[in-house]
């Protein structure tokens, strides 16, 4: 019989050790995943099925000319050639989400901080196009953007640095890093990274996505093995794909899968020859940016070292945002960094700028500076964005002889906890840890999730809401960011309006979440 003991890790986290099995439990506190109830589920499938009926019934009324056809489509001298537009996500764009995209693109006209002012636009074709009426919409609070530790900003004494670096080296370097554009300052991010993450070696690189799209193809090829998170971003899935290797997906923060299809992997070898895989690569998110849940890190890092397989880590949402002092998943869970064979992750988020990088041993890094198409092809990172990287990030490690950056990090947890408290005291369905600043709401019902957003922005509170395809077609969601930046009136502002739409509005939220309110 199996016995277990308790091993301390820290404040929020404990781990469970199965003797016999060699394989750490973690245990993150707080992530629930809670199913909705079947009277919801099925009325979501029955909206998307009325929206879908009201969709062909259009389709046929544009086809015999009774109502105009935006859309772009064959010209009639190409109706014998294979039609290029006539497909499901054509359909899906036409008939549903073009009723409902004024949620999304909205412009804004100011500093994108906690708060913001959005140009006020209007359509008078049913958001086929819009018009600016030349008003703004000001003071919006701002709970969609990934500003986590509000270094969005524009304060003058700040941003001193950054400013003296673009009168020295200008905004543009013009060139790739291996031939003219290696400036002292790309060399000084990158060792900074590496003291950051305390790790060997790190490379930086222009653009977040193409980190990942780009440089796992020099990592991984044919006769490689993929073993990705279902819930894996983008950018990591498209750079599985280009590599050429075989991708296998298993559950989301499910160790059993994982375990199980390692185990199959190392048995059975590859297809048809059953020759050992080269490489087998784990790729994992820190934080799950449409969930808000933690990586199993622990877990995952016992399975990897079990069977002898590479980890790949996407820390973009994670780095800055958690742990004591801002270092990403490894620092909240306690373990070494250096058990991470690949640390990636974005300046995009927590330091208020662009691009990404890869860190790790020497070797490693050296390898992609030679064979990443990122590294060989892309312009390198402008000059004014390295600035902003490392004042961000010698800001969060205390280097600018201050507690600004320690502040910034206790501060966006706090908010986190607060907000995450008190939405689970309103009752709303939550999913992710209790440590992620990512909050996803579950609102389920299309029209619903369009009516949230808009009466969200009639009340000047700005969030990103997201349906299917993004998400599982019964779990459409509102998603809320939080930021350092935001302080506690601006908090209680939304769970005040949270409060009233609770308790007056119900009869017409149930109005708007019926299909026909998309048309």
């Amino acid at each position: 019989m199996l016995t277990t003991s308790l091993v301390f890790l820290s404040a929020q986290h404990i781990s469970v050790w199965e003797n016999g099995t060699g394989v750490a439990n973690s245990l993150p506190r707080h992530e629930p995943f809670e199913q909705a109830p079947m009277y919801v589920a099925v009325m979501t499938y029955l909206g998307y099925g009325l929206v879908t009926l009201f969709g062909y019934f259009r389709d046929f009324l544009r086809a015999v000319g009774l109502e105009k056809c935006h859309v772009a489509q064959e010209r009639s001298e190409q109706k014998d050639f294979v039609p290029l537009y006539q497909d499901f996500e054509n359909f899906y764009n036409r008939n549903l989400y073009m009723r409902v995209r004024d949620n999304w693109n909205r412009p804004i006209c100011s500093l994108p901080g906690p708060v913001f002012d959005l140009m006020e636009r209007i359509s008078d074709d049913y958001n086929w196009t819009f018009r600016f009426t030349g008003r703004t919409i000001p003071n919006v609070i701002n709970v969609g953007s990934y500003n986590y530790l509000g270094f969005a900003e524009n304060n003058v004494d700040f941003l001193k640095t950054v400013a003296e670096k673009t009168q020295e080296y200008g905004v543009g370097v013009c060139s790739t890093r291996q031939e003219i554009a290696n400036l002292s300052l790309h060399q000084e991010l990158e060792q900074l990274v590496a003291n950051f993450l305390g790790l060997e070696s790190s490379m930086a690189f222009g653009m977040g996505f193409a980190t990942n799209s780009m440089n796992i193809p020099a990592l991984v090829g044919k006769g490689c093995l993929i073993l990705s998170d279902e819930l894996n971003h983008t950018s990591l899935i498209l750079g599985a794909r280009l590599s050429g290797a075989t991708i296998r997906v298993f559950k989301h923060n499910n160790m059993h899968s994982l375990e199980k299809m390692l185990r199959e992997a190392i048995c059975s070898g590859q297809p048809r020859t059953h020759r050992p895989w080269k490489k087998i690569l784990i790729m994992v998110e820190g934080i799950y940016s449409m969930e808000g849940s933690v990586v199993r890190l622990p877990e995952i890092l016992a399975l990897k070292k079990k069977y002898k397989a590479y980890l790949y880590l996407d820390e973009a949402h994670s780095i800055g945002a958690v742990g004591p002092t801002g270092r990403g998943v490894t620092e909240l869970f306690n373990v070494n960094a250096a058990d991470v064979d690949i640390m990636m992750g974005t300046f995009t988020k927590s330091f208020g700028a662009c691009g990404g990088y890869i860190a790790g041993k020497k070797v490693l890094v050296d390898y992609i500076r030679r064979h990443s198409h990122s590294a060989i092809y892309a312009t390198a990172m402008s000059p004014p964005v390295t600035e902003q990287v490392i004042r961000a990030m010698k800001c969060i490690m205390g280097q600018d002889g201050g507690d600004e950056g320690i502040r910034r990090v206790r501060q966006l947890a706090e908010n986190t906890r607060y907000f995450r408290a008190r939405l689970k005291e309103m009752g709303f369905i939550i999913y992710g840890n209790d440590d992620s600043p990512v909050v996803p709401i579950l609102l389920y019902m299309p029209a619903k999730v369009v009516a949230f957003a808009r009466e969200m922005l009639r009340r000047k509170i700005g969030v990103v809401v997201v349906g299917f395809p993004a998400t599982p077609i019964t779990e459409a969601r509102a998603r809320f960011c939080l930021s350092a930046a935001h302080t506690r009136p601006m908090l209680d502002q939304i769970f005040f309006l949270f409060y009233v739409q609770k308790r007056f509005i119900p009869l017409a939220c149930f109005y708007l979440a019926s299909p026909t309110y998309l048309y």
